[in-house]
């Protein structure tokens, strides 16, 4: 095309008519004149027919793997798994080393890692180094690797401000404990150490039926939208069965400031020994004559038997030292406990010890000293427990432990004035099982 032609095309634009191309949409602008005086796009080489794509669909950079720690795993073996030579996997985990000691990680933590390729070798291949790295240590933090424009990796952690307040959760105890609290909200987690601190004056295979209640007034820390990340202490329960009503409250006295719970005239709720030093099991063979299930004649039990998967974990009935720890014939794996001068327990029939214990070992009450197992004289998984005194074996159900500490003078004042505290909390707290009730009449809201 020449020049006069282009000039007589631009005049005849300037020059063109209402309604025709000058009043065209100004996205049109791009567009051209053709030879025939329609209008028509720059040839691009796109296709018409078909839509460009949507913008979640448009590829923003590289996407993180996401590494699921198994057992076994340790934070080096993951990252030379994934694809780092082991001098920049050992710079990772020593740069981490001051937020986050990688002995602490557990199996199930879901780990991002973003590598980029680089060419840094005489051959050119490309190996890949870490650009990023990042996994919550908690609810509310998050340690992350970052390498920065002077290509060194820097350690940072992320925070979320959490804020404490009460809920109060009550419900009647339909079928189990753990189950009715389930379904009022309140967390396993939450509903095991609620019956670890009233195991010591409850039996709860004989002394729990259905239509008693329970209270609990717990902490909970939420983020800033409200949501509950993390339980926190009880402050206050109450057991109400058919012999009675059990209310208890923490209080960490001021001489040892180690929280306990005691009842309302400041007795710990704290005994000697656990009745039951098992979460979750069933009684399956009581104290006395019993037709022996392996021997098939009627023998002696001399002690109580609690079914519960293998693995369960079995607890230190009381503070004591380890006496015996080893294979013990019928018993199988065994160990004996020696709590004073009077007591001692004996656990049988474990599939394996806790790590780090041998006869000699000092045992808080509580501390898991071993796990359900079928080894010895058994037919089936459980724990068979005993109490002996003077080395002959009664039966626990039987004893009578004394109260643990009485709370007296300047420190029963104290704990008076805690728990008026505690009783004004209770009343104003709101009742989770309420609001977990109202949720689900109103359904999920829709913005």
């Amino acid at each position: 095309m020449s020049f006069n032609d282009v000039s007589t095309a631009f005049v005849a634009f300037e020059d063109a008519p209402e309604g025709s191309l000058s009043d065209a949409d100004p996205a049109d602008a791009d567009n051209v004149v053709a030879d025939d005086g329609t209008l028509r796009a720059p040839d691009d080489g796109a296709d018409p027919t078909v839509e460009p794509p949507a913008a979640d669909d448009v590829a923003t950079g590289p996407t993180p793997d996401i590494l699921r720690v198994e057992a076994g795993d340790t934070l080096m073996t993951l990252l030379t798994g994934a694809g780092l030579d082991r001098a920049e996997a050992f710079d990772a985990v020593e740069t981490l080393r001051p937020l986050f000691n990688p002995r602490d990680l557990r199996v199930g933590q879901e780990i991002s890692v973003l590598l980029r390729p680089e060419s840094d070798s005489p051959d050119g291949a490309e190996r890949p180094r870490l650009a990023e790295l990042a996994f919550d240590t908690d609810v509310d933090r998050r340690v992350r690797l970052v390498r920065g424009d002077d290509d060194k990796l820097s350690a940072q952690e992320e925070r979320t401000e959490l804020t404490l307040a009460l809920a109060r959760v009550t419900g009647s105890i339909d079928d189990s404990l753990f189950a009715s609290a389930a379904r009022a909200g309140l967390p396993d987690s939450v509903t095991t150490e609620l019956i670890r601190m009233f195991s010591y004056d409850v039996d709860f295979q004989r002394d729990i039926h259905p239509g008693d209640q329970f209270d609990v007034l717990v902490e909970r820390h939420q983020d800033p939208e409200g949501r509950t990340l993390k339980w926190g202490d009880i402050l206050f329960a109450r057991l109400t069965i058919q012999d009675g009503s059990l209310p208890i409250y923490r209080y960490a006295p001021s001489d040892d400031g180690i929280p306990d719970f005691f009842n309302p005239k400041g007795e710990s709720v704290r005994k000697a020994l656990l009745r039951t030093p098992i979460d979750g099991a069933r009684i399956s063979s009581g104290f006395g004559m019993r037709r022996h299930p392996v021997l098939g004649y009627s023998k002696m039990h001399k002690g109580i038997d609690f079914a519960a998967p293998t693995g369960t974990p079995i607890l230190a009935a009381g503070d004591g030292t380890i006496d015996k720890l080893g294979r013990a014939g019928s018993y199988g794996n065994y160990v004996r406990i020696r709590h004073d001068g009077k007591y001692s327990t004996a656990y049988a029939h474990m599939s394996r010890f806790a790590r780090g214990l041998k006869p000699g070992s000092r045992v808080r009450q509580g501390q898991t000293i071993g796990y359900v197992g079928t080894t010895g004289r058994s037919t089936g998984p459980h724990l068979h427990y005993e109490i002996l005194t003077a080395g002959a074996q009664i039966n626990p159900q039987g004893v009578k432990f004394q109260t643990g500490r009485r709370l007296t003078g300047k420190e029963l004042a104290a704990f008076n004035a805690r728990k008026r505290k505690i009783d004004g909390e209770l009343a104003e707290a709101p009742i989770l099982s309420v609001m977990v009730a109202e949720q689900k009449t109103e359904g999920p809201k829709r913005d």
